[in-house]
């Protein structure tokens, strides 16, 4: 077997055990276990607490001591004992520490996947930007298809999904150790490196500068805004079967399949950002992204199954936009704005604020509002028909009552109150967070736009092999990577087509458009 299909079986697999239950961890936690949406709000936020020091700890670790393949397999094989244990846990504090404990071993396997895939393809003499694009592709390929396959077997709401995803978990550390290449300890990072060269801190000295330091605070902000739909965007829709006449619904049926939408959309939308940076510069880039979040959110809490469908599918759609347009139109900002010592640093503390520092107050606040005042208790069937628009006598609502675990006495009050979440006020509510942001951020955050800055955002040339840097990490989400880059300042190894890539794809882009767009299409997806 080559070994591009083996690298190209491993990102199936990487992004696989992530998709099979990302998604839909929302419907096991407020549809099967009916735990509380602060509780959950801390259970999305371990991703964001792992991502803030297990990549680091995992590179010193790669790069001193353990080959990277074994490693990696070390970690999925933890990752697959912890679903495997999550699956049979009964109480919501109980869940949160194996979760974060889950995410600590997964999360730094996203660095590690990519830097095998380097190491692997230059030890081969392969040209990694021909070569690593449609490998990488794969990996959207596996999530996208381990949601479908969670749909489609009816395990949206129940623990199975976490043992599909645990199956793959251990395939993928059993694959690595005996189908992809050894990649040894490279000891680049000197024994006495100080402690914030070595942990990324070097571009926390941004913050001096007014114009970086509001950069990081709105990416901040807006990075809280990011993992919600992921969150709870699934669970909204399948809590449309609580409507009677949207029961049986597709969008019910298939809630993980139309959230897919997304992800299909984030992939087709990179084609469009050369376009609008080059005409519309880096800021008004960025302003169009907050206000899709706007629209992202607007649209969910307008749409519902019948006649608000293409809501919520062009909801699904508008999401790309606002994911790609941000995350790179900032990653570029990032990379024309300071000084190539740190710029690596810099891009780093950019993830870190977005994904890591953001994604855990998004979490934490929004379980918590909802929780807070959007979950709304219902004591008798009159209020509660109203709410789901039937009438009292209805059977399908009559079965939700029982299936609640709640009995109608005399007067049609309930024995125990039922809770409802009012997604409609929810998504309102995020929406007009998101509105305020893009106000505040159209007012404070001042950029000229200048066509020869992207002009001269050039690929940096490498000072050594790809594979040669430990701490190889990548500008991540919730699940999509793009660019690889050394968050350490060890040299510049950088691939061309990454986010300065993409300029220099677009000026070559007018003469071989099937050639190096879709070249930048591959390398910048996830």
């Amino acid at each position: 077997m080559s070994i591009k299909i083996r690298l190209t079986i491993m990102n199936f697999l990487q992004f696989f055990v992530w998709g099979a239950w990302l998604i839909t961890i929302a419907n096991y936690w407020f549809g099967t276990k009916n735990w509380d949406g602060t509780q959950f709000g801390a259970i999305f936020s371990t991703m964001g607490i792992a991502s803030l020091f297990m990549p680091t700890i995992v590179g010193i670790v790669a790069d001193r001591w353990v080959n990277a393949e074994k490693l990696y397999a070390l970690l999925h094989f933890l990752y697959a004992v912890c679903l495997i244990y999550l699956a049979k846990v009964d109480h919501p504090t109980t869940f949160f520490t194996v979760m974060l404990t889950a995410m600590c071993c997964y999360m730094p396997t996203l660095a590690l996947s990519n830097s095998i895939a380097y190491s692997s393809l230059t030890s081969a003499k392969y040209d990694l930007i021909k070569a690593f694009p449609p490998i990488r592709v794969w990996g959207t390929v596996g999530f996208i298809i381990a949601m479908w396959i969670t749909n489609l077997t009816g395990n949206k709401a129940t623990a199975f999904q976490f043992y599909i995803a645990a199956a793959g978990s251990i395939t993928v550390a059993l694959y690595a150790l005996f189908m992809i290449p050894k990649c040894p300890p490279q000891r680049l990072i000197k024994e006495n490196a100080k402690w914030t060269e070595i942990f990324g801190l070097e571009a926390f000295k941004l913050f001096g500068n007014y114009k970086m330091a509001l950069f990081f605070i709105f990416s901040m902000f807006l990075g809280a805004a990011l993992q919600l739909t992921n969150a709870y965007g699934d669970v909204f829709l399948s809590e449309f079967a609580f409507f009677p006449k949207y029961a049986d619904s597709l969008v019910v049926e298939r809630s993980t399949i139309i959230m897919s939408i997304s992800q299909i959309s984030e992939t087709l939308f990179i084609l469009a950002i050369p376009f609008f940076l080059k005409r519309f510069g880096i800021r008004n880039v960025m302003l169009f992204a907050m206000i899709a979040w706007v629209l992202r959110f607007g649209l969910f809490a307008l749409g519902n199954p019948a006649e608000g469908l293409w809501m919520i599918i062009l909801s699904c759609i508008v999401y790309g936009l606002a994911f790609d347009f941000f995350n790179i139109s900032g990653s570029l900002f990032v990379e024309s704005s300071t000084d190539s010592k740190i710029r690596s640093s810099a891009q780093g503390l950019f993830m870190m604020m977005t994904n890591g520092f953001g994604a855990v107050l998004g979490s934490q606040v929004s379980g918590w509002l909802i929780d807070k005042y959007f979950t709304i208790p219902y004591n008798n069937i009159a209020d509660l028909s109203g709410r789901l628009e039937t009438t009292p006598d209805n059977p399908h609502l009559l079965d939700f009552i029982k299936n609640q675990g709640s009995s109608i006495l005399e007067g049609g009050i309930f024995d125990k109150a039922i809770f409802l979440k009012d997604w409609p006020h929810i998504w309102l509510t995020f929406a007009a967070y998101t509105l305020v942001i893009v106000i505040a951020f159209a007012i404070l955050f001042k950029h000229k736009h200048n066509p020869e800055d992207l002009q001269k955002t050039k690929p940096l040339k490498k000072t050594g092999t790809i594979d040669d840097c430990p701490c190889l990490y990548l500008i991540k989400t919730s699940s999509y990577l793009f660019s690889c880059l050394c968050l350490r300042d060890h040299g510049d190894y950088r691939i061309d087509g990454g986010f300065s890539g993409i300029f220099h794809l677009w000026r070559s882009w007018k003469i071989r458009i099937q050639n190096n767009f879709l070249r930048l299409f591959f390398i910048s997806i996830f």
